[in-house]
């Protein structure tokens, strides 16, 4: 691993034109992460452009950056590409995937279930965000955090651990938020409050709906919750404010999988699963197409409502744990 650090770092000083780009639905290490590697980059004499295939969160853009990513991508050669925490190459979108001006690829990602697309791929399951591979990187090329890059990848890790209060919580990530605090001069109750404190009124609205959704299957291991188009309807939210809704099951005394049930239109769910660290959601996921850590997980099942429970809690209550 250290050797490929160490030719991710040759190539970042060998290029000149870099395009960064994340999977599609980004959440906060998606967006931290490729905003913090933009900024670092951006330091050190880079010419950088930033894509997403979907637009920033509204949560997530305070962050030094957001205002500058493209839904598309401009019409030049790229020395190198990023793709950061997509699991899945198709994740990138429809557009990233046919582009074909780049380089050189470098895949960076934490997912259990990777693909190894990329010229150079630096995957570790055991890292808690892509956030602090960048870190990784960064660190090796010399680099000492300004404050857009700190602050950038302090929320990637901030939001992957859950405020540090996930299993995947380890040493790694303390010790980079340290870090990441000390050189940026962040102050941590500042990001906590954008974070965590300045929820649109519409996100509480729809969890308003949502929570009365909540139900318990397998002697009240697992529990779900479920959004449909008729709830953002009715409160004016959007997909994006769902953010989070997944981890109000799991909070249930005696649940160790939660499963959030989120409609993309009339007969295709989202379905999202996290677990307490005992059951290994991504070999769930698997099942629906989907994939992602042992803890945090998800897959596309179509059909309806009732029928997509069949089916999710079907392969629940045949899992054995």
């Amino acid at each position: 691993m250290t050797e490929t650090i160490q030719k991710i770092v040759n190539a970042i000083r060998q290029s000149r034109t870099v395009l960064i780009t994340s999977h599609e639905g980004p959440d906060g290490d998606a967006i931290g992460s490729s905003l913090g590697l933009a900024a670092f980059l951006k330091a050190i004499g880079k010419q950088v452009v930033v894509h997403l295939a979907d637009p920033v969160p509204e949560l997530y853009r305070f962050l030094p950056g957001a205002d500058l990513v493209c839904s598309d991508i401009p019409d030049q050669d790229f020395d190198l590409a990023f793709v950061l925490d997509v699991g899945e190459f198709r994740r990138a979108g429809k557009q990233f995937g046919a582009f074909t001006r780049i380089g050189q690829t470098i895949n960076l990602d934490h997912h259990l279930t990777c693909e190894h697309f990329g010229n150079l791929n630096l995957i570790d399951e055991q890292a808690a965000a892509t956030g602090l591979l960048i870190w990784r990187v960064a660190k090796a090329y010399g680099f000492t955090a300004d404050y857009a890059t700190a602050l950038c990848l302090y929320v990637a890790v901030l939001t992957d651990t859950g405020s540090f209060r996930y299993s995947n919580s380890n040493q790694e990530a303390f010790t980079a938020a340290g870090e990441l605090v000390q050189q940026g001069s962040l102050n941590a109750w500042h990001v906590a409050e954008k974070l965590y404190e300045s929820q649109p009124r519409k996100r509480l609205e729809l969890l308003a709906q949502a929570l009365p959704t909540l139900e318990f299957v397998k002697e009240g291991q697992v529990a779900s919750i479920t959004v449909t188009l008729d709830m953002y309807a009715a409160t004016g939210a959007t997909a994006e404010l769902t953010d989070g809704f997944v981890n109000y099951p799991r909070s249930v005394a005696g649940v160790e999988v939660s499963v959030f049930f989120r409609q993309l239109d009339e007969r295709k769910y989202k379905v999202g699963f996290r677990s307490k660290g005992t059951v290994n959601v991504a070999t769930l996921a698997q099942a629906f197409g989907g994939g992602g850590h042992h803890n945090a997980a998800g897959g596309t099942v179509e059909g309806s409502l009732d029928e997509v429970k069949r089916i999710v809690y079907g392969a629940v209550e045949a899992a054995q744990w």
